[in-house]
């Protein structure tokens, strides 16, 4: 397994060894003494699987309270895949990384508690996958609008396909302070 830093302290990207031959593939999608070994999550509580079409753009989701880790990668096709730091007080407020995720690279990107999160789908369809380290809840359910001219997410896509809560999801000056969580806390 091998871990690539980003700029966003605690966002990885993860590249698990991959054993194929004639036949096909094998490789850990998650191995909680590995993870552990590198100061990622071992403890996972719900597991999701998503499929969109082309151009179809999901986020920029968060939870707070109760917000979610997320470990997430593509089982088919390829998604660029975004986390934002979100976190008040964090020395990277406001900046965003994005990673191509697809069947083919088999990468995996950890989004730490404290971060939204969306992906944009590249390919004709995707079959996305994520493990997340708390229960969706519904009252806890928030976003930041995907196009925030103030963090300035270059998505590749001019007009995605979006749900209406995505359409009409805040941006990130307007979310008050007790719905945003706390850098260090």
């Amino acid at each position: 397994m091998n871990l690539i830093e980003t700029k966003l302290p605690g966002a990885v990207v993860i590249e698990p060894a991959v054993f194929g031959d004639a036949r096909g593939f094998f490789f850990e999608s998650w191995n909680a003494e590995r993870f552990g070994q590198h100061g990622l999550p071992t403890k996972f509580v719900q597991s999701n699987v998503s499929s969109s079409a082309k151009g179809v753009l999901r986020g920029l989701h968060y939870q707070w309270p109760r917000p979610q880790g997320k470990l997430v990668s593509v089982l088919q096709g390829e998604v660029l895949d975004v986390a934002v730091d979100i976190r008040r007080g964090s020395p990277t407020f406001g900046q965003w990384e994005g990673v191509i995720l697809s069947e083919a690279n088999k990468r995996q990107f950890w989004i730490p508690e404290g971060f939204a999160h969306g992906f944009v789908v590249l390919s004709d369809m995707a079959v996305f996958s994520y493990l997340c380290t708390d229960v969706y809840v519904k009252e806890a359910d928030a976003g930041v609008r995907w196009n925030d001219p103030a963090i300035g997410v270059d998505w590749g896509v001019e007009a995605p396909l979006l749900s209406d809560k995505d359409t009409h999801a805040p941006l990130l000056a307007d979310i008050t302070e007790d719905r945003l969580p706390v850098f260090g806390a």
